[in-house]
């Protein structure tokens, strides 16, 4: 636990003198370098931490926390509630995002709405009776049983998604906005294909390059692991081409959840109510530029009991295969939520970027000009993670309870990070060659081609990135204009080093880290890290309760499997298909804690900062020239937005623009507060 310096031991504060005294002799004897009390060090017992002291060109010397650690430092505990994780002052909340987040945000909600929707929900979990019951959170409220209704009130605002307390204590949820173009839209196959190229989650869908799909799985672990797929499920579907033709003119795509699912199925559907397959789903090119999904593989681990372990659905041909086709669709989901939420949001996102600002806090002076240009693109983000720690990703927190693989959800997060997660394919032109989405062209106006024109996220994707890559080699170049410089910077080799050695430490011995010798080695790694930190984490996030709110269009989880003729099941399948699938749908407990969650996370505060702002701008570098490269990439930003807007209204890209089609918006620059699926903050803010 930690203790104030008053509290500790006198052994502590002896050793507490004894570190100060050799941080002042070292500051004399090394002036204007890197000084250890800018770091977060461990010696003994004792974890300090100390912001710059400032002697010499620093106009003030202070100690801020002296942090007494566990006498173990062999083992690792989470700082569990009430008790609040450790982050630096310098990367705490400022006052009014404490304001909007604290009392009226991811607080609030796990702290006292969940809780109180716990209350007022019966103990059966009982399930929706019909879809009727969904419509009625957003139209008539969740009525509410509390007792604590008026102290909530009372202490804080809560958020956007609870519209507001009605008389007869009811909770109402803003309409999300999949349903407000066109309230059938989630049940067309159209738009579950559209979603995987201008949905909440982008950027898992690839371009097939073989057939059937191969796993990367170790078949002496996991048994065989051919895929079930064949020609014949699909070839009806490709307008006279055969499968390789198909392949060959890039008309084939897939969602390919198999391997990140497949070794966890037997925990996962041993969890009282939680059922999964490990999902492939294959989509073909249509003459307009649409995806259409034409078949879909659920497989689970050889010999369980019950079902076949691989099987294949289609499209639909009558009453029975419209419901199995609607089951499958929804288990699809779910594998996509999961993936979205643990791999590509959370891991390569929040936790990805996050060593490499703490590392620029311990090894780079706040003045050093690579510092000052990471500044706006660290804001908050150890903070936020911090509270994701304690509330969200922990054992038994709302991630393990809402989404299907339930305790194993960072398991999967973690084997991600082991077996996929590469900081060299992170940036946005590698991660679309990699997926098979685009492919080098030096004639292009990115330096690649898209192979699927209409696919929102990238097309717009590109120009933000171009512009951040444009506005960084400027910057990197005013300051490092020979690259012995980049080499012999002592503070900025130091940060990079500890980065990859010590906070990507499993990984240090990987050969696909980039060098960092040259300014283009530093614009590449800056680059990425920026795009990152803003609109790759806007384009995971600020969709969530848009696309997410409506449970049936995106279920977090699936609590039943698809029975075939020989289940049990099948005859009540059969009988009611509607209730069974309501029923392999989150219950109501699980649907509205999700979407109080959800709704949080795609929160805009007021005082968020926004890809091309920076506050006080003209002071944080007294450069001219530093200052007209920002400006112009302001400016430029400016223009990208503008772009976004005149192709929403492009009837020729019917990803964005048609009857009933959301625009994609997630990545304009700008937003007001609040949810609005839009909008590309500097930083990893929420």
């Amino acid at each position: 636990m930690a203790k104030v310096a008053g509290s500790c031991p006198i052994e502590y504060m002896t050793m507490l003198h004894t570190m100060i005294w050799e941080i002042l002799i070292e500051e004399v004897n090394s002036p204007g370098q890197p000084l250890a009390a800018r770091k977060y060090r461990i010696q003994g017992d004792v974890a300090l931490a100390v912001p710059q002291l400032r002697l010499g060109i620093w106009s003030e010397c202070f100690l801020n926390v002296l942090i007494c650690a566990l006498p173990d430092l062999q083992s690792e505990s989470r700082v569990e509630k009430p008790l609040p994780m450790y982050v630096p002052r310098d990367e705490q909340f400022e006052e009014s995002k404490k304001d909007a987040f604290s009392t009226g945000r991811l607080k609030a909600v796990l702290h006292n709405l969940l809780p109180s929707i716990m209350a007022s929900i019966s103990a059966k979990n009982h399930d929706f009776n019909g879809f009727s019951d969904i419509d009625s959170l957003y139209i008539e409220g969740l009525l509410l049983t509390l007792a604590m209704k008026d102290e909530m009130l009372n202490k804080m605002s809560l958020p956007q998604a609870v519209h507001k307390f009605r008389e007869g204590d009811i909770l109402k949820y803003k309409v999300p906005k999949i349903l407000s173009k066109d309230k059938f839209a989630w049940l067309r196959d159209d738009e579950f294909a559209r979603q995987a190229l201008a949905g909440v989650n982008p950027v898992s869908i690839e371009r097939l390059q073989s057939f059937p799909p191969v796993s990367k799985l170790d078949p002496e672990i996991y048994g065989p692991l051919d895929s079930a797929l064949k020609e014949e499920h699909i070839v009806g579907h490709l307008n006279g081409m055969t499968v390789q033709q198909a392949l060959e003119a890039n008309k084939l795509y897939i969602l390919d959840h198999h391997d990140a699912y497949l070794p966890f199925l037997d925990k996962i559907n041993a969890l009282d109510g939680r059922k999964a397959y490990a999902t492939r789903t294959i989509f073909v090119l249509s003459e307009l530029g649409t995806l259409k999904p034409i078949a879909i593989e659920l497989s689970l681990p050889p010999g369980s009991p019950g079902s076949r372990s691989k099987r294949v659905i289609t499209p639909p041909v009558d009453a029975t295969t419209t419901w199995m086709w609607q089951l499958a669709k929804a288990h699809v989901c779910a594998n996509d939520a999961g993936v979205h939420q643990l791999v590509n949001h959370w891991l390569r996102t929040h936790a990805s970027v996050e060593p490499f600002i703490l590392a620029a806090h311990r090894q780079m002076s706040a003045m050093h000009p690579i510092f000052k240009l990471l500044d706006p693109h660290m804001r908050y983000t150890m903070e936020i993670n911090a509270l994701a720690r304690q509330g969200l990703i922990n054992a038994d927190g709302v991630i393990e309870s809402c989404f299907t693989p339930g305790r194993y959800c960072m398991e999967i997060s973690a084997a991600a990070y082991k077996n996929f997660w590469r900081f060299d394919k992170e940036g946005l032109p590698a991660d679309l060659i990699r997926r098979g989405m685009a492919v080098p062209d030096a004639t292009a106006p990115y330096g690649l081609k898209l192979v699927l024109e209409d696919y929102p996220y990238a097309a717009d994707g590109l120009m933000i990135w171009t512009a951040i890559e444009n506005w960084v080699r400027k910057y990197v170049n005013r300051y490092y204009p020979d690259p012995s410089l980049v080499s012999s910077d002592q503070e900025l080799q130091a940060w990079y080093a500890e980065s990859i050695n010590v906070g990507h430490g499993d990984l240090r011995d990987a050969d696909w880290w980039p060098k960092l010798a040259t300014p283009e080695d530093l614009t590449s790694i800056l680059t990425t890290l920026i795009w990152l930190s803003s609109a790759q984490h806007a384009a995971l996030n600020f969709g969530q309760y848009p696309y997410g709110g409506y449970v049936p269009n995106r279920p977090p989880l699936m609590r039943r499997l698809i029975p075939d003729e020989n289940d049990p099941e099948y005859a009540v399948f059969l009988s009611d298909p509607h209730k069974y699938f309501l029923s392999a749908l989150p219950s109501l407990l699980q649907a509205t804690k999700y979407m109080a969650v959800v709704d949080t996370l795609s929160t805009h505060s007021p005082d968020e900062e926004y890809l091309g702002e920076r506050n006080h701008a003209s002071t944080w570098t007294g450069d001219a020239e530093v200052i007209e490269g920002f400006y112009e990439f302001s400016a430029e930003i400016g223009r990208i937005e503008k772009e976004i807007e005149r192709r929403n209204c492009n009837a020729q890209l019917r990803n964005r623009c048609g009857a009933g089609v959301l625009p994609y918006e997630l990545l304009v620059p700008t937003s007001g507060p609040g949810v609005t699926c839009k909008g590309v903050p500097n930083s990893v803010s929420i």
